[in-house]
């Protein structure tokens, strides 16, 4: 009987070590993984945008014929309500963030001509610097 209780112990002990390591934290995703991932995310919100035209545009078609059959019919309808207009998303374009070009700085606000020649401060008094008009 004692015999069993081992066993029984050994199996618990090695099945509770088993549950321990298929708790272990796994490794980050490789960066190729993730931009790929973030590609499949900006496809999927194209995809609803996609379908979010084509419901509009349909929405938009048996409004329109439900009101001619009604006009036909010399039935009275209620005015349509405004909706804002059916926009197109445009084909799928993704750049991925590594790939985007800065912006130009056409004013080259951030980075100056040349160095300066002497420090922007000085030791005089404003109104010196800055006399009255």
């Amino acid at each position: 009987m004692k015999h069993h209780s081992i066993g029984l112990t050994i199996i618990v002990l090695l099945l509770g070590l088993m549950a321990a390591s298929s708790l272990a934290k796994l490794p980050g995703a490789s960066p190729e993984a993730k931009a790929k991932a973030d590609e499949a995310a900006a496809k999927t919100t194209w995809t609803t945008s996609v379908a979010n035209y084509q419901l509009c545009k349909s929405m938009d078609k048996v409004a329109a014929a439900y009101f001619a059959q009604a006009k036909a019919a010399g039935k009275p309808a209620s005015a349509p309500v405004a909706t804002p207009p059916c926009t197109d998303p445009g084909p799928f374009a993704y750049v991925a963030p590594g790939e985007a070009k800065p912006p130009l700085e056409a004013s080259g606000a951030h980075s100056p001509p040349k160095p300066a020649a002497e420090a922007p401060s000085t030791n005089k008094p404003d109104a010196q610097v800055n006399p009255k008009k």
